[in-house]
């Protein structure tokens, strides 16, 4: 079976990286062959699936006047592979890749849906394509993958066609998520942090969305009573050059209390410098970030975004979004548990991944998808 992979592009994300785990869990499947193409350039992520010998390939878009050169090319691409089935990841790319597919023969077509906030904090271009996807629902795509059941109900309320959507949890590898004791010395060290301080950590770029600023009000409003709780923020722009986030943090006098850390590859390593996690989002599809926390054992706090309550289950702290004294109170009650008490915490919260969330479970599923799409059966 050959399946075509599209995506608007290959920069880190939470859907980018999915899709590098979904392709690499296929490698050694003999049965499998595996393409992605990224409509704009290789980014961060392309390099790292040619390194595991994925064959990627690239589109060369630049903004939306490119998208009729580009859908042809693409048209080219799946008439020369004639793939069995060509899977794409958001919004450009349902569209693009999905005319694209239909124009060249291909009716297997299976969307990718990751987001939940259908009501705005998006570009005129997207939220025209994201209209014309809801438009053309019932026409291009066989099945129509959401990463979260709130994604799926957000969409299927602006239109789009509910009798083919399913649900499809992210998949996390719990023996990639891996750290040493060193590696959360070495990072700890970096950020000048005492061996008595108690780590608060965020993982994941700077955007809107992400309401890093209600999680420093939040921060900011422990720091007082909290001496020996520090800080910690990993993610692009997430630097002494963010002059919104750090105006904010030194107003507030607290500037030795947050280290920001910026964009790294170490993933693992930053979260196992953490003691504590806290996924601040104001929206959210399903958190990769937030399973990845939950992957190495962190204790967790998360706003009530998303499917972030599914995921987290009982293994941590549900909060109301936007509210920073809400998630002040969430942080606190984690901060005043014993080692111990937070240890257990987060081993609970590991093992709700290894049992539900794992690779394997959404390789499963995936392939359930594709097997039945091929043998033209309909999808339940």
């Amino acid at each position: 079976m050959r399946v075509v992979h599209v995506i608007i592009g290959l920069n880190v994300g939470g859907a980018e990286l999915m899709l590098q785990r979904l392709v690499g869990s296929f490698q050694d499947d003999a049965a499998q062959e595996h393409f992605v193409v990224s409509l704009t350039d290789l980014g961060i992520v392309g390099p790292l699936l040619q390194k595991q010998g994925i064959n990627v390939s690239t589109m060369g878009m630049r903004g939306v006047y490119d998208i009729p050169k580009v859908m042809y090319r693409l048209y080219r691409f799946f008439r020369q592979k004639q793939p069995d089935i060509v899977q794409t990841w958001m919004y450009h790319a349902d569209l693009i890749g999905g005319v694209a597919a239909r124009l060249a023969g291909i009716r297997n077509v299976i969307w990718g849906i990751r987001t939940t906030d259908v009501g705005g904090g998006v570009s005129r271009v997207t939220g025209l394509i994201r209209k014309v996807c809801a438009a053309l629902s019932s026409k291009i795509p066989r099945v129509i993958v959401c990463a979260a059941e709130a994604s799926r109900k957000a969409h299927v309320n602006i239109g789009y066609d509910n009798s083919k959507m399913i649900v499809i949890p992210n998949g996390f590898n719990p023996e990639v998520l891996t750290a040493t004791t060193q590696d959360r010395n070495a990072i700890r060290a970096t950020a000048l942090f005492a061996s008595g301080d108690l780590v608060v950590g965020s993982l994941g770029r700077y955007n809107p969305d992400k309401d890093h600023e209600n999680f420093i009000r939040a921060a900011l409003l422990l720091c007082a009573d909290s001496p020996n709780v520090k800080f910690l923020l990993v993610g692009r722009e997430l630097n002494r050059d963010n002059k919104t986030l750090i105006s904010l943090i030194e107003a507030a006098g607290y500037s030795d209390r947050f280290v920001l850390l910026g964009e790294r590859r170490d993933v693992a390593a930053c979260l196992k410098a953490m003691d504590i996690f806290c996924l601040h989002s104001r929206t959210e599809g399903f958190p990769n970030v937030l399973g990845e926390a939950m992957t190495v054992g962190l204790p967790c706090v998360a706003t009530h975004v998303g499917d972030a309550a599914f995921l987290l289950g009982d293994a941590g702290i549900i909060v109301e979004p936007e509210n920073c004294e809400a998630l002040a109170e969430g942080l606190r009650r984690l901060i005043a548990l014993n080692h111990n008490e937070r240890v257990a915490l987060g081993e609970k919260a590991r093992q709700r991944v290894h049992d539900n969330f794992t690779m394997d479970c959404a390789k499963a599923r995936f392939t359930t998808v594709y097997e039945q799409i091929s043998a033209s059966k309909e999808f339940h």
